[in-house]
């Protein structure tokens, strides 16, 4: 299991942002992640498959998209044919999540499943399996900026035992309040994927910021109980 680095443009300056997926590709990250809010099921309103595909069209890096979205099946076909890699559904918004997870997997793309903070790991019990990713949302979703909630370290470890349980290689992804403050106690817990977003796009050095953070997650994951549980110690 590896550490992989998602650096979320949510607070990116938009009329530079062909630029700015160059420099986070050539810096090292591993996937950008999109994050789409239709002012709905979270207040706030960013963008569509038209800006995905326009990213599609600047490079071949892989888009990590995180549907924030009522009624996500609506957008589906959509963001397929804009050449992401893969869809992320809130189970939130889902009256049929497995048949959700299904339709993003018959398409080609990677199925993931987003957890609210107060959303309990319950929901995944009869799909974990079935799932490429586990998202946990370690703020209220909605905006960038936001302080990590403590009390979604004990969330992540519980979800990482539940993985490993099950036999699951998905990956376990944390969004929001991400940090150098943050990301070793995520990674000791259970993350192995790292939305980064405010606290990576503001240094002036990204190629430098992403190797840092690189190197805390890594530093994290050598010493972790749930590492030495995949070496078979």
């Amino acid at each position: 299991m590896s550490i992989k680095i998602a650096p979320s443009i949510l607070t990116a300056d938009f009329s530079n942002l062909g630029a700015l997926i160059n420099k986070l590709e050539s810096g090292g990250a591993d996937d950008i992640h999109l994050d789409i809010m239709d002012g709905k099921f979270v207040p706030n309103l960013t963008f569509g498959p038209l800006i995905a595909a326009s990213l599609r069209e600047v490079t071949s890096f892989p888009l990590d998209v995180h549907l924030m979205v009522e009624a996500p099946e609506r957008y589906f076909s959509a963001f397929a044919k804009a050449g992401v890699k893969s869809l992320t559904i809130h189970s939130e918004t889902c009256q049929h999540l497995y048949r959700s997870v299904q339709l993003i997997k018959e398409m080609g793309l990677k199925a993931g499943v987003a957890l609210n903070p107060a959303t309990p790991l319950s929901v995944l019990e009869y799909i974990i399996q079935d799932l490429d990713l586990v998202l946990i949302m370690t703020v209220n979703p909605g905006w960038g900026g936001q302080e990590f909630i403590p009390a979604m370290n004990r969330k992540i470890r519980e979800l990482r035992e539940m993985l490993i349980d099950s036999g699951s290689s998905a990956d376990l992804q944390v969004d929001g309040g991400i940090n150098s403050r943050t990301i070793k106690a995520a990674v000791d817990c259970g993350a192995n994927s790292l939305v980064i977003g405010s606290a990576l796009l503001k240094e002036q050095d990204l190629t430098k910021a992403i190797k840092d953070y690189r190197s805390l997650a890594e530093e994290a994951l050598v010493g972790s109980w749930w590492h030495r549980a995949y070496q078979g110690e």
